[in-house]
């Protein structure tokens, strides 16, 4: 077997035990958050997008610590981002019943809106830190610490809204699950997934260099692609029982969540600010993701109800045509 075989088998496997366990773990914390009775709309939304968004915590820190390859950590939280959103396209697409930005609520501008000013922001210290100016406070940037608020503001504001409107996700009945087996299943879950995480940004770097790619394109489309598995399996979960606002609902989230996790990264990465170490054509990846998130915010203010070619909305097309430009530019890149 040859080393490129090998090392495309050893992420294939990666990719496959990362799926598995993220969606064993989004069950388990459904019926966790059912038992103990964390069921509002906002306690629901950081949970899913926690769970679902625990591979690239894991994949992010082994990258700055273990491989030490920071390409590889930023590329993985602005491609998920940016994958999140195609997924948004495949569900316009594959959703034949009704047009989807009519079936969905006008609460999820909020989240999204939010993703737009974090991901901005991200892309920003990507451009300052590569010009070394980006201030930091030892070896933590100071774009960590205003992210870190902008996203307890969202999470504040998201909170408000609930408390103010009582809006509620679709409810169902508590699983049959018993509250210790959750737990104990929850906990199984995590350690397959800590273990691919450790394992994966490892294999990220090791097929840069067999396949003479850069860490950065590697880290924007296979690790990010392999991290997001969990988010692709639960959001189709929700689509087939018709819970479309909860579906769309843990994408716009996870984004929200996946740019928080460059405060932790950063944190991690002790040689300097992480954003003076990765390549700024991460900023090309923050800026389609924005991109991509304002139309979404258009297409949930105007509710487009024809289908281009009777195949999807023209919001969900450019939604993907942006997803394969910044694949096209990060591969001209690396």
């Amino acid at each position: 077997m040859t080393p490129i075989t090998l090392i495309w088998l050893q992420f294939v496997l990666c990719a496959g035990a990362i799926g598995f366990a993220g969606v064993r773990l989004s069950r388990y914390g459904d019926a966790i958050a059912a038992r103990t009775g964390l069921s509002r709309n906002w306690v629901g939304l950081i949970l899913l997008a926690t769970v679902t968004s625990l591979p690239e915590l894991v994949t992010g820190l082994s990258a700055v610590t273990v491989a030490e390859a920071p390409d590889i950590a930023v590329g993985d939280v602005l491609g998920a981002c940016v994958f999140n959103l195609a997924i948004l396209a495949l569900i316009d697409i594959l959703y034949r019943k009704d047009s989807l930005y009519q079936r969905l609520g006008q609460g999820h501008m909020v989240s999204a809106g939010f993703g737009v000013i974090l991901l901005a922001g991200a892309g920003l210290a990507v451009l300052l830190g590569a010009r070394g100016m980006m201030p930091a406070v030892g070896h933590i940037s100071v774009a960590s610490v205003l992210l870190l608020g902008i996203y307890v503001a969202a999470m504040r504001t998201l909170y408000v809204m609930e408390q103010r409107h009582q809006a509620r996700i679709e409810t169902t009945e508590p699983p049959g699950m018993p509250l210790k087996s959750a737990l104990m299943g929850y906990g199984m879950a995590s350690i397959v997934i800590v273990g691919a995480g450790i394992w994966l940004p490892i294999i990220g770097v090791e097929l840069a260099r067999l396949m003479g790619w850069s860490n950065s394109f590697v880290g924007t489309l296979f690790i990010a692609l392999a991290t997001t598995v969990p988010e692709l399996a639960t959001t189709w979960g929700a689509v087939r029982i018709g819970a479309l606002d909860m579906a769309v609902g843990n994408l716009l989230g996870s984004n929200l969540f996946d740019v928080l996790l460059l405060t932790l990264d950063d944190v991690a990465y002790v040689k300097g600010p992480l954003y003076a170490q990765v390549s700024p054509v991460h900023a090309a990846t923050a800026v389609t993701a924005c991109l991509m998130t304002g139309i979404v915010m258009v297409s949930l203010a105007s509710r487009p109800t024809r289908r281009v070619a009777h195949v999807a909305s023209w919001s969900s097309l450019a939604l993907l045509a942006l997803y394969l430009l910044n694949a096209v530019i990060q591969y001209w890149h690396g």
